[in-house]
């Protein structure tokens, strides 16, 4: 099994940063409609879509198992987010479900035929 640590990073990193991209083209939406926040916050709205939509791009292939694999890490940095920006403290319901799918994202990442060979 050759596993290229530097490749499994760059993945993971690249699936993180699109996660927090997608969030962001939320959440600022939320903010603007639920919140009565700004109008301005459209710019950053759609500036954090374009991104996103250009992050998809980058990653090694559009298939079903790029996007089982960028859904757990989705999941898992949407409770990052839930803790750290809502301010609200996950269950260990939340940290259990939350570790299953980073390690279900870490199998389909990780397997012979997987994302970084």
């Amino acid at each position: 099994m050759d596993i290229q640590i530097t490749k499994v990073f760059s993945t993971v990193a690249l699936f993180l940063i699109t996660a927090l991209m997608e969030i962001l083209g939320c959440y600022f939406p939320y903010l603007i409609l639920n919140q009565q926040k700004s109008q301005w916050l459209w710019i950053p709205t759609v500036l954090a879509l374009a991104v996103f939509v250009w992050l998809l791009t980058l990653h090694p292939a559009a298939s079903g198992r790029i996007y089982a694999a960028y859904g757990g890490v989705y999941i898992f940095s949407a409770l990052l987010w839930l803790r750290f920006v809502d301010r609200v403290y996950l269950s260990p319901w939340d940290i259990l479900g939350g570790s299953v799918v980073l390690l279900g994202a870490a199998i389909i990442i990780l397997q012979p035929q997987g994302l970084v060979r």
